[in-house]
């Protein structure tokens, strides 16, 4: 199996840049915070973007708000978020998810999130997960431990697909043979729940539930997981193990410990 991401063992923290963006991105989350709950289970419109997917002025007003933040406090950074063009930069980017789960948020449900990753070159030292309605957040760094809400966050233990609980948000992205690859490797499990999108993986980064597979992602849905995961002792690829970029495919695949990995992985692997 290929080894982990690690950045050759980059201490984000000791980076030049790396105290100000770990601000600049808990200010990104705390205004994302304020904006999502002052729209939540309110009178909202929604539209339809090209690819069937629903979005709200909510989305488009936290990315807007935030991508003003970023170029003023960092001027050079490129910029890639779901609602707007992709901005270069040299570098570092940020990738952005206002909202994570937007179908989620516009039908009550709790467990959506904004999601913020700074890249370099390709490869994500720093991911925030943040839980609007919840008030909850995960803060990953890569060469330092995860957190939720400044508290140390650590995986579980569980070491067997036997024993695992199995999350994923929902299997209506996956078909033929990616489903039954899942629903084989689901029925193992000690549990197996649905619903959730960003919100799973914090839950698996606070050693909540053990394994986390999904499809249908995109870079900005999964980039500021890496960070959260791995910082807490986790594992996230895509479903053959490999590690996950801007190029990687839609598939995902997270887990508490490297045994747990390698067997989810043997059990999805395929084209």
């Amino acid at each position: 199996m290929p080894a982990p991401i690690i950045l050759g063992r980059m201490i984000f923290a000791r980076h030049p840049d790396g105290p100000r963006a770990l601000a600049l991105a808990q200010s990104m989350a705390d205004m994302a915070r304020r904006i999502a709950r002052g729209y939540f289970r309110g009178a909202i419109d929604v539209e339809q973007k090209a690819d069937h997917s629903p979005v709200t002025v909510a989305d488009r007003a936290i990315e807007s708000e935030m991508r003003r933040m970023i170029r003023a406090e960092f001027p050079t950074h490129g910029i890639r978020g779901e609602e707007f063009a992709a901005e270069a930069g040299a570098e570092f980017t940020w990738v952005l998810d206002p909202i994570d789960g937007t179908k989620s948020f516009i039908s009550g449900f709790p467990l959506f999130g904004s999601l913020i990753a700074l890249m370099l070159e390709d490869r994500p030292v720093l991911g925030v997960i943040e839980a609007p309605a919840l008030n909850e957040r995960w803060i990953g760094s890569s060469g330092s431990p995860t957190t939720f809400n400044d508290a140390p966050a650590r995986t579980s233990a569980c070491q067997a697909i036997e024993a695992a609980r199995v999350y994923s948000t929902s299997t209506d992205s996956l078909h033929g043979e990616h489903l039954r690859r899942f629903d084989q490797l689901s029925r193992r499990a000690a549990m197996r729940r649905y619903g959730g999108d960003c919100y799973i993986y914090g839950l698996l980064a606070s050693g909540h539930c053990d394994l986390v597979i999904e499809g249908a992602l995109k870079p900005h849905d999964f980039m500021a997981l890496i960070p959260v995961i791995e910082g807490a002792g986790g594992r996230i690829s895509d479903w053959n193990g490999a590690a996950l970029s801007s190029q990687s495919g839609d598939r995902v695949v997270a887990a508490a410990t490297e045994k747990l990995w390698a067997q989810a992985v043997s059990a999805l692997a395929g084209p």
